[in-house]
């Protein structure tokens, strides 16, 4: 039986050709998918909750084994300074798991996202779908216009 949630019913109103691909409810990490798919991890992204000062948080969305360079990521935004909270503080900020976090879940909320550059070298990449256990398979241009997103080299290995 196929995993329904408020990502696939919201891609599906949008009439958005996707792949979901589940696994164990488990937090399972970028790599973990990508071994589980037999596919590269640089197709997975995981997307990692940052934060400002005084503003929204921001969703970067990185390749399974790169981690974001916050200098990047706050020239990129024009921000002073851009931190990494702690695993429950951006499941505070965001009101999902760690391992289901997904900017599709998050669409209505006000973050702002980035994308890394990297992605733009697949028609197709792997996401969280919102909860755990959940990855969706989606084209990266439709993905980025659905949430609003740019793109930026935002990573570091």
């Amino acid at each position: 039986m196929t995993i329904t949630n408020n990502v696939t019913r919201f891609l599906d109103s949008r009439n958005v050709i996707y792949e979901t691909h589940e696994f164990p409810a488990e937090k399972l990490g970028a790599l973990d998918v990508a071994q589980l798919l037999n596919i590269p991890a640089e197709q997975v992204f995981k997307t990692i909750v940052t934060t400002r000062e005084k503003k929204k948080p921001i969703l970067a969305l990185l390749p399974g084994p790169r981690s974001v360079d916050l200098k990047r990521l706050a020239v990129f935004l024009a921000e002073k300074k851009i931190s990494l909270p702690t695993e429950r503080e951006a499941e505070q900020l965001t009101g999902l798991q760690a391992g289901g976090i997904s900017p599709l879940a998050l669409i209505h909320k006000g973050f702002q996202t980035v994308i890394d550059s990297s992605a733009q070298t697949f028609d197709q990449i792997y996401i969280s779908g919102g909860q755990r256990g959940l990855n969706i398979k989606l084209p990266v241009t439709e993905l980025a216009k659905l949430i609003n997103a740019r793109f930026g080299e935002i990573s570091k290995e």
